[in-house]
């Protein structure tokens, strides 16, 4: 076999990210390899010649000349018979036929066009892959950030929009977003692994070919994908519909979404300025080549890149969908990308869980953020308390009070209490509503955080059973 140096290797990929992720990569090579697309192609042939020989009067299903086809062909072999036939299942056909008895050569690849194997071929490689790999990699970051969310339910941060300090809340509830849009790419992923489909119905899908072979081709097809845990397609033309796959591929993208979100968040949430979290470096490891104190948040940023990389193949997927009548081969070689996309992906997925599993947080820090801007976070707060109580013009008045915040460099609490109505406005409502007096409510923002925590604890809970019910799934 040739061997090669991975550094020669074209794609980073092959080189950088292997040694990065080796055990993962390791792993996917198992069904995204080039000698794992040639197995599974091996495992669809081998289940054509069980349902042939099942239904032959002295066929034997289990024959070990059938049963032993995975480990007696080559991906070398098939290769070197492709150089010759320049046809890759007609190479795999030749090559199969070597590895068996005169009496069951003729069965090979018998009513079947090449994509009755590939597309068959396809949907087991990307179901495995995504219910043996991606799923349970998944699974693995989503109990990391419920373990984030519940942990920290009840720690205050200042909620943020357009980059601006806006209302509190706390840190679990900002991860319980995360959460919650995260587990459900994981369900729908794992529903949508399951319905990927296989097809016998040859070159224009009408089962042309097997029906001068059985009496019902619909009952063969059935047998053949039971072999490989398939359902057949609804309608095939040469090709399984494309939409199974594009849907799966599409959710895989909504997820990776996600987590390049959430490593932005964290990014900005590790601002010098802000530094509420910190990604944990080793004792070795050097932030800047010449600033020797700098601590970049490089993981995170590396989640976020690889996004940028790969999330733009979408289009390729969606271009795959289109095929000129019972099919063309203008998909022959973007489909092979499909692999790299998936590997990108689980790479991604491997460095955010990483990154929540180091992840330190600057507790004193976020509680200081939060009266960064002094008590003025409640200014919603009073101007809906004041509201309440029967004030007309109510975001008027506090709008005013916070432009003489800012021109006497005093508080809105001191503001507020200038007015003896609204002050005492305020007392009463808050009183009725979270129990606090004024002074006690504008001297502790953190109080005025809504169902941040019970929100927390409801996505916490119920997205931890789905990680359960989807681990037993799998």
């Amino acid at each position: 076999m040739e061997t090669k140096n991975i550094f020669t290797n074209l794609s980073p990929l092959d080189h950088r990210y292997y040694l990065a992720n080796r055990e993962l990569f390791d792993d996917l090579a198992r069904y995204l390899s080039e000698d794992a697309s040639i197995k599974y192609c091996i495992k669809a042939e081998a289940a054509l010649l069980k349902s042939h020989l099942s239904i032959m009067e002295d066929g034997d299903e289990n024959h070990p000349d059938v049963v032993a086809l995975e480990t007696r062909v080559t991906s070398e072999a098939v290769y070197q018979e492709e150089e010759k036939t320049q046809h890759n299942i007609r190479a795999l056909v030749n090559v199969i036929k070597t590895k068996l008895p005169d009496d069951i050569k003729p069965l090979v690849h018998l009513g079947a066009t090449s994509v009755d194997v590939l597309d068959t071929a396809a949907s087991m490689r990307n179901r495995d892959v995504t219910r043996n790999v991606i799923i349970p990699l998944m699974l693995e970051v989503e109990e990391l950030l419920i373990s984030l969310a519940r942990d920290n339910a009840a720690t205050p941060q200042v909620g943020r929009t357009h980059g601006q300090h806006a209302v509190p809340i706390t840190l679990g509830y900002a991860f319980a977003e995360y959460v919650s849009r995260f587990g459900k790419s994981i369900k729908e992923l794992e529903r949508l692994s399951g319905d990927l489909r296989g097809k016998l119905a040859g070159a224009v899908g009408a089962y042309n070919a097997t029906s001068l072979i059985v009496s019902d081709p619909e009952e063969l097809e059935k047998k053949y994908l039971d072999y490989l845990g398939l359902k057949p397609s609804d309608h095939s033309t040469q090709m399984v519909e494309p939409e199974y796959l594009l849907r799966l591929l599409l959710e895989m993208n909504t997820a990776f979404g996600v987590i390049a979100n959430l490593a932005d968040d964290l990014r900005h949430l590790q601002r010098s300025e802000i530094n509420e979290l910190r990604e944990m470096f080793t004792s070795t490891q050097v932030g800047s080549s010449t600033m020797p104190q700098k601590r970049n948040p490089w993981n995170s940023e590396h989640v976020k890149s690889l996004w940028k990389a790969f999330a733009p193949r979408v289009m390729t997927f969606y271009m795959d969908q289109i095929s000129e009548h019972q099919r063309d081969l203008s998909n022959s070689a973007s489909a092979r990308f499909v692999t790299d996309y998936i590997t990108g992906f689980a790479a991604a997925l491997n460095r955010m869980k990483k990154v929540l599993s180091t992840i330190h947080v600057e507790e004193e820090i976020i509680r200081k953020n939060i009266t960064y801007t002094g008590d003025l976070v409640l200014a919603e707060a009073a101007y809906i308390l004041i509201s309440v109580c029967g004030e007309p013009d109510g975001h008027e008045k506090i709008r005013l009070a916070t432009l003489e915040c800012e021109k006497n460099s005093t508080s809105l609490a001191e503001e507020l209490h200038k007015d003896d109505k609204i002050w005492k406005n305020l007392n009463d409502q808050l009183g009725k509503t979270i129990g606090v007096t004024a002074e006690a409510f504008f001297k502790n923002p953190e109080l005025y955080r809504g169902l941040a925590v019970e929100r927390t604890n409801k996505l916490v809970d119920e997205y931890g059973k789905l990680v359960d019910e989807i681990k037993e799934a799998l």
